[in-house]
């Protein structure tokens, strides 16, 4: 899934460098910003961009969502209130539902445009309706729009993960009883020759810290490399 980050008419510069910041933290290779009232490049801007100030130099700024959304394959569009039963479309979703959506009915090169702003009135209902899909973040009741950079980041996320497989944690593999009963033997050698008056208690409490720290291969080996 390719994603092409469109910013509808930002006001702030705060914002635009925020917004390029974590565009560069989910590997986002080019900015559309659509009409901006903020100079994207000024001295604020590219400030608070830190390390995404390149893409915010190499930004294009373009006059119209159509023109920003050419080449997407389907237009993802947020919306910061949830309407039970006053959808703008028949497509409105919860950013979950979105995401099983597009990773069921499409393929791994659809060209995904996630359509955001403004930072100050959100998107227009015609600009909403532009969109394929609307993506709403639950958040607070008391407090449910989010600033346009921080929608971003989750939507980033969200829909990102598929691209960033190459995160995955550290082999949660377990291991195995004989290599736990190895290192309750090296542990048992260890105390061997201590003044401790019950040993067993000692490597039974130690064992029981093993099982309850619920350690990985890789961490558990570790374990064993420094009792070694």
């Amino acid at each position: 899934m390719f994603l092409k980050v469109i910013v509808v008419d930002p006001k702030y510069q705060l914002n635009v460098g925020y917004i390029a910041r974590t565009a560069a933290n989910f590997g986002v290779k080019k900015l559309f910003f659509v009409s901006p009232r903020a100079d994207i490049h000024g001295k604020k801007a590219v400030m608070f961009s830190k390390h995404g100030a390149g893409l915010l130099k190499n930004a294009a700024t373009v006059n119209s969502i159509d023109e920003a959304t050419e080449g997407c394959d389907v237009v993802i569009g947020s919306s910061g209130i949830w309407r039970e039963g006053e959808r703008l479309n028949e497509h409105e979703y919860l950013i979950d539902q979105a995401v099983e959506k597009i990773k069921s009915g499409r393929g791994r090169n659809t060209v995904v445009g996630l359509l955001i702003g403004r930072d100050d009135i959100g998107l227009s209902r015609d600009e909403l309706e532009k969109c394929d899909m609307l993506v709403h973040i639950p958040s607070s009741k008391e407090y449910p729009v989010l600033n346009i950079s921080h929608a971003l980041a989750i939507m980033l996320y969200c829909f990102g993960k598929e691209n960033f497989r190459g995160y995955e944690r550290i082999s949660q593999e377990k291991p195995s009883p004989e290599e736990i009963k190895a290192l309750e033997s090296i542990f048992e050698r260890m105390i061997e020759k201590k003044r401790i008056r019950n040993r067993k208690a000692a490597r039974n409490i130690f064992m029981k810290m093993v099982r309850r720290a619920r350690l990985n291969r890789s961490e558990f080996h570790a374990v064993m490399t420094a009792f070694k």
